[in-house]
């Protein structure tokens, strides 16, 4: 890894929304971190931690339109939504990366909401420190939702789709 692919790197988590990434890969070893305390003070603390499960925000989303949560208050998504999210195949993102909906900026989607899709169709690219990595179709359907946007970073095995 040369320092071009370094700083890259660097640019890439800096310009997303992730808080710490790692990285070993042959003879080296690279840890990022936007906290502000210190992970080994963090890891040795008592307070429980919580898993939250990653969820599509809709348009007419409360959190979205600009109301906040108070402390410890917890959003439950009712019974039918959670129905509707798990209903289908979700696609996830191999690898951290910038995503391309489609092949060239003034090319349409390669598949958006209602479109039919075969398996091995490419939904989407994932670009990772300058390869372009297709992502493509795991399964026959229909894509139902679509969890990202275009030229938006995404994480290793963040949601990007979901087929029915």
């Amino acid at each position: 890894m040369d320092f071009n692919q370094v700083k890259e790197l660097l640019a890439l988590v800096d310009h997303s929304d992730l808080t710490e990434f790692d990285l070993q890969m042959d003879n080296i070893s690279m840890r990022m971190s936007k906290n502000t305390t210190s992970t080994q003070h963090a890891n040795h603390s008592n307070e429980p931690k919580s898993l939250i499960e990653a969820t599509p925000i809709k348009k007419n989303d409360p959190i979205k339109s600009g109301a906040s949560l108070q402390k410890d208050e917890v959003v439950v998504p009712n019974k039918s939504e959670t129905e509707a999210i798990k209903e289908g195949h979700v696609i996830q993102s191999p690898l951290v990366g910038v995503t391309y909906m489609s092949s060239a900026p003034d090319q349409p989607a390669f598949k958006k909401i209602g479109d039919a899709v075969s398996v091995g169709d490419v939904l989407c690219i994932v670009e990772a420190m300058k390869l372009m990595n297709e992502i493509k179709s795991e399964v026959e359907g229909t894509i139902a939702e679509v969890y990202v946007e275009d030229e938006q970073v995404v994480e290793y095995n963040q949601p990007l789709f979901r087929i029915i």
